[in-house]
């Protein structure tokens, strides 16, 4: 699956005296496979490009394609399915369901999928047991570190096999041994398994990791360089 962006704008409060450019024309193409950070700084935008390629936020203007598919031009039931279908989410704040066990927070996407309850136990069990949380997996958020609970979000992210994964400054709250581990488990994945991570980040420690790097500025795409 590649993912191509043409054109792309995201205006806040158009009709404003001060409307607010934070995606300016933007024209991007990430092929299956990819592991892929776009830097930049605070307010310079590229959380809402994360956020538009994944169908979170929707464009004033332009077209996102995966595929032959224009995601800005699905409804919202179909969007829905096909996010839950196709594109894993990592949040800079974890976002963990609080009152369900690790275990429980990885199963969650794949008991909306359909899948039956043995499946969606066998595989976030495996899951967690890959990002090293094999025995913590009976625990509730709340019990876990920031390292534990950001693994916990990786296992979420990959459960329904998404092939693509949008990691929004998935490091930001992380130490470095913690980063370097889930990078680790992230590059793994991307090496085997042939998942495109697209993260959004400022950290040093991802870019250098990153196969790809592109930069963004004011809303605009700066710099696109392959290391």
């Amino acid at each position: 699956m590649t993912i191509s962006i043409s054109q792309l704008c995201k205006t806040y409060n158009p009709d404003s005296d001060f409307p607010v450019h934070a995606v300016k024309n933007v024209d991007l193409t990430v092929e299956q496979g990819e592991f892929v950070a776009i830097m930049g700084p605070s307010g310079s935008g590229k959380t809402t490009l994360l956020n538009m390629i994944g169908g979170i936020d929707s464009p004033s203007s332009g077209s996102v394609h995966i595929d032959d598919c224009d995601i800005c031009q699905l409804d919202e039931k179909t969007l829905i399915a096909f996010r839950r279908d196709h594109i894993g989410f990592i949040f800079q704040d974890y976002s963990l369901l609080p009152v369900l066990t690790a275990l429980e927070n990885v199963e969650f996407v794949m008991q909306l999928q359909g899948h039956d309850e043995a499946t969606c136990r066998q595989r976030a069990g495996e899951l967690l047991a890959q990002v090293g949380l094999a025995t913590q997996q009976h625990k509730r958020p709340g019990k876990l570190s920031g390292g534990q609970q950001q693994r916990v979000a990786v296992a979420r992210a990959l459960a329904p096999r998404p092939r693509f994964v949008m990691a929004d400054e998935p490091t930001a709250n992380l130490d470095a041994k913690s980063t370097a581990e889930l990078l680790d488990i992230m590059q793994q994945l991307n090496e085997k398994e042939g998942t495109t991570f697209i993260f959004s980040t400022h950290d040093p420690r991802v870019i250098k990791r990153a196969k790809r790097v592109i930069v963004f500025e004011d809303g605009q795409l700066k710099e696109d360089r392959r290391q």
